[in-house]
């Protein structure tokens, strides 16, 4: 499979550049892989292609303001660094991103905030960036407070406006729970309190792994042979409760559902050769393109990904590489909202 099979034209104006007014009202795309047709839907009838002891698995990772706005020591120069993963709690040291990259040298002092009330020395380059180490003495809880509080969320570049208030709010799902992405699983952002409650109701049952979100996701294949690139690895914890729940359903031949490709890369990393899911605590680097064979979900919902996107990938080798292209196109004739804060594609 390569690269530029995946590649198809999307008119900057469908990338959209804020969430629908209601998490569950934005456009959904049901794509049937058995009789290939497609039905145009809204969010909230999700609901109605799941029966009673269906799983619905979500990822309840929790973004964290990881996008700081600094100042080079004796130039002042504005520098961006995104956070991308604590590497050290006790010495505050960080791996980050800066930008931009080529001003910045090992021994740099970059300075946070009004009154400069926070200070961070460089004291390593990495093949991903920088390495970090914020110079501060007091508790670990205060220097946390400080540090998020000079944070903003990080929206996608792909989001072009500044971030307004309700990305706090928006770019997060409703059961975020353990703090560690530097991007929102996105698939995850079109459930409302409201849709959940209805699905509860119907006795869906719901399943939850963390995996937290890095940059990898984001980062532009260079390659034309696939079996070439390298995703960066993520965090992943799947638990007893997911294990147990997940093996039943599938047991007694009931659907389970993945919400979103990091629930899907989760899941498909931590399967026995028998399909069996198992507890797992670790990393994955795992990267999913056709042709590939699913051990755990039978149904799928995504976003619509950007041209060249590992996330495109994964979402063909699900669907079918032919009727998910198809589907795309589709999409763009029909002028549904593209990224992040755009509308949802069913896979069953």
């Amino acid at each position: 499979m390569k690269l530029s099979k995946f590649r198809y034209k999307l008119p900057p104006e469908l990338i959209a550049q804020h969430p629908s007014a209601n998490r569950d009202e934005c456009r959904l795309m049901v794509v049937d892989r058995k009789t290939g047709t497609i039905e145009h839907k809204v969010f909230k009838d999700v609901i109605d292609y799941f029966d009673e002891k269906d799983v619905f698995v979500f990822n309840d990772t929790k973004v964290f303001p990881a996008r700081l706005y600094g100042n080079k020591e004796k130039t002042g120069a504005e520098i961006e660094v995104f956070l991308l993963r604590e590497l050290n709690r006790d010495l505050r040291i960080w791996d980050v991103l800066v930008d931009p990259a080529r001003k910045i040298r090992i021994g740099n002092k970059l300075y946070f905030g009004e009154d400069d009330s926070l200070v961070a020395e460089v004291i390593d380059n990495t093949s991903r960036g920088r390495t970090l180490r914020f110079l501060f003495d007091g508790e670990y809880d205060e220097f946390k407070k400080l540090l998020y509080g000079l944070g903003e969320t990080p929206l996608p570049r792909t989001i072009t406006r500044k971030v307004e208030p309700e990305d706090e709010e928006r770019y997060q799902t409703i059961f975020a729970r353990y703090e560690g992405a530097v991007a929102a699983p996105t698939a995850g952002l079109h459930f409302s309190r409201e849709l959940m409650k209805r699905m509860e109701i119907k006795g869906i049952d719901f399943a939850y792994i963390t995996l937290h979100v890095g940059l990898g996701n984001f980062r532009e294949v260079d390659v034309e042979d696939l079996t070439k690139h390298k995703m960066d690895s993520e965090q992943i914890i799947v638990g007893g409760d997911t294990v147990k729940i997940v093996n039943d359903a599938k047991d007694e031949r009931h659907k389970i559902c993945a919400v979103g490709t990091t629930v899907v890369r989760t899941l498909e990393s931590c399967v026995t050769t028998k399909g069996r899911l198992t507890e797992y605590d670790g990393w994955t680097n795992k990267f999913i393109f056709p042709p590939y064979d699913f051990s755990v979900p039978d149904a799928f919902i995504s976003n619509f990904h950007l041209p060249y996107s590992t996330l495109l990938m994964m979402v063909a080798a699900f669907g079918g590489y032919d009727l998910v292209m198809k589907a795309y196109d589709l999409a763009v004739k029909e002028k549904y909202r593209f990224g992040t804060y755009g509308d949802a594609m069913l896979i069953i």
